[in-house]
This record gives structure tokens, C-alpha cells and sequence, in this order.
């Protein structure tokens, strides 16, 4: 019978530690890339229009 060896977790996209604050971000979510490529887009838009 066949193991399979014991898998490291995944390393996080993000970790954060300041002071007792420890973050820690897996994965970052679609709906916040959407909303900053969105808001990067309109803005330099604006910004060569003036």
C-alpha cells in the first residue's frame, strides 16, 4: 500500500506583523483585483483628459 508524503501548507500570498497584529492573507479575493483595476483605470482616465 502507497502513502502519500505529508504536503506542506501553501505559503500565504500575504503576511503581516505589527507589533500583537498578525494578518494573513491566503488568496487575494477577484471582487478587490475587479475593484482596484476598476478605480486604477477610471482614474488615469481622468487624469489625461484634464
Amino acid at each position: 500500500m502507497a502513502t502519500n508524503p505529508p504536503t506542506s501548507p501553501a505559503q500565504p500570498f500575504l503576511e503581516l506583523r505589527l507589533g500583537g497584529l498578525h494578518l494573513i492573507v491566503q488568496r487575494i479575493p477577484t471582487w478587490l483585483v475587479t475593484l482596484v483595476t476598476t478605480a486604477s483605470g477610471t482614474g488615469i482616465a481622468w487624469w489625461t483628459s484634464r
